[in-house]
């Protein structure tokens, strides 16, 4: 019965390796990759810092502000792996936006990727790319891989345009090409000339709900 035993644990063992290394050496390996946010002040970052400050080495999006606007690099970046955390709240929805210019709406003139509570009862008839994940109305992120509300959650964006790649918590939840997912038309029905863009700043993109952010860093890459 013992080894029997001891030959179940050693086969979970040889399957979980894998999987668990693969996200270890991926999280942890950190050359090359600069700091975005200070952890103690918002230098570097333009926008709404009347609703988004630095507290406790957190960005935290305080909804007593002016409802949460967008928090923007004050850089801009073309292709880039993008690392950070993320703590939500029950019911709450953000976005990330990439390649966006600093005026318009980033889901649209940028892109947006989904920061978003998909248990909450209230996203339960969302489009399927309204979710996580998701590139806003082009392209849908799988589901299932958020952590419990209030736990914080591991994210990875790897983008070299015209390709996205999404890592949350160890699990791949998105890769595609969005010009090619959008060729004969977006999801959502509508225009994004944001996904003509290679280049363009980093953004939370608020919508009065808290969320807290933090260790969020960068690495550039180079342009195909």
């Amino acid at each position: 019965m013992l080894n029997k035993l001891v030959s179940a644990i050693v086969t979970l063992a040889v399957f979980a390796i894998p999987h668990f290394s693969a996200f270890a050496q991926s999280a942890g390996n950190e050359s090359g990759f600069t700091t975005l946010f200070n952890g103690t002040n918002l230098d570097g970052w333009v926008g709404n810092k009347s609703s988004y400050r630095a507290e406790d080495g957190m960005i935290v999006i305080d909804p007593k502000g002016t409802g949460g606007g967008n928090l923007y690099t004050e850089k801009e970046y073309g292709n880039f792996i993008l690392r950070f955390e993320f703590q939500l709240t029950p019911g709450a929805n953000n976005g990330l936006g990439i390649h966006a210019p600093l005026e318009g709406d980033a889901a649209y003139v940028g892109k947006e990727l989904q920061i978003l509570d998909n248990t909450a009862e209230k996203y339960a008839t969302l489009h399927e790319y309204q979710y996580h994940g998701s590139v806003y109305g082009v392209i849908p992120s799988k589901r299932g891989y958020l952590k419990p509300v209030g736990e914080w959650n591991i994210e990875e964006v790897i983008v070299e345009h015209p390709k996205i790649k999404i890592i949350l918590n160890g699990e791949t939840i998105l890769e595609g090409d969005y010009l090619e997912a959008s060729k004969n038309g977006t999801l959502d029905g509508k225009d994004h000339p944001g996904l003509q863009r290679s280049s363009g700043h980093i953004g939370f993109l608020g919508h009065g709900d808290v969320v807290r952010f933090k260790n969020i860093r960068i690495k550039e890459l180079s342009s195909k």
